[in-house]
């Protein structure tokens, strides 16, 4: 099973983006600067949120900012978001 996550989070990385509106915890662990506090943040944003409505949006969360999105941006996206 652990083998199957890394091999999933592996493609993940390799042809696309991590979609912080889906990610697990650790898939979001897979963005480069992202450990496991700053996932447990986006985890709780979303649930407080529902979900983001851009990558923009993840500058809300304490630790993100315009260097990391900077950084970043390739490798996140905020797929579909049905906000409440």
């Amino acid at each position: 099973m652990k083998l199957l996550s890394l091999l999933i989070i592996g493609a993940a990385l390799c042809f696309g983006a991590v979609d912080i509106n889906k990610a697990d915890k650790k898939e979001l662990m897979s963005i480069n600067g992202v450990g496991e506090a700053k996932a447990n943040a986006i985890l709780e944003y979303r649930k407080k949120n529902n979900c983001f409505g851009s990558v923009a949006e993840l500058k809300e969360v304490k630790g993100f900012g315009d260097k990391f999105l900077e950084k970043s941006k390739a490798g996140i996206t905020a797929g579909e978001c049905k906000k409440k």
